[in-house]
């Protein structure tokens, strides 16, 4: 999402929805970052300014719970589960594939915005393990030479 007027128009709106409810500053990040699939400096500044809460205690709540993203999320978001499921069939030579296919290693992103690459700890899919996640959708029982395929399929067009 672009930082237009509809933008700080909307985060001004979870502001209003939101700043007389004791407690719910965890409640104002959430809906900020479904808004913006982030919570950019400026936003938390303007809460911060909004609602009188430190951005200290702002940046506190951010940076203690790892859901909350800091950085705009990349295009494609390649998340790799290195669970002992997925470890001992095959994860690390997946991360390797992904790695030579995007010139990333795990918890990277690409300066131009497009990649990013995260190992994660258990997706869920331990039947269908090794698996990797593109944008969320999920793909299992993988060898590293399927990584080029699935990369390609997620990025044509471009």
């Amino acid at each position: 999402m672009s930082q237009g007027t509809n933008t700080r128009e909307d985060i001004s709106d979870i502001i209003k929805k939101w700043k007389k409810v004791e407690g719910s500053l965890v409640m104002m990040l959430h809906s900020v970052q479904s808004r913006l699939g982030y919570v950019p400096r400026w936003a938390a500044m303007e809460i911060s300014k909004e609602t009188g809460i430190a951005l200290a205690k702002i940046y506190e709540v951010l940076t203690f719970y790892s859901f909350f993203k800091l950085t705009k999320p990349a295009k494609y978001q390649i998340n790799v589960c290195i669970g002992t499921a997925c470890y001992l069939k095959g994860a690390p030579e997946l991360l390797k594939a992904i790695e030579k296919y995007t010139g990333l290693k795990d918890g990277q992103t690409s300066e131009d915005g497009k990649f990013s690459v995260m190992g994660l700890r258990c997706i869920g899919c331990c039947g269908l393990a090794p698996v990797i996640s593109v944008n969320g959708k999920i793909h299992g029982q993988l060898k590293a030479g399927d990584i080029k395929t699935i990369l390609d399929e997620a990025t044509k067009g471009e």
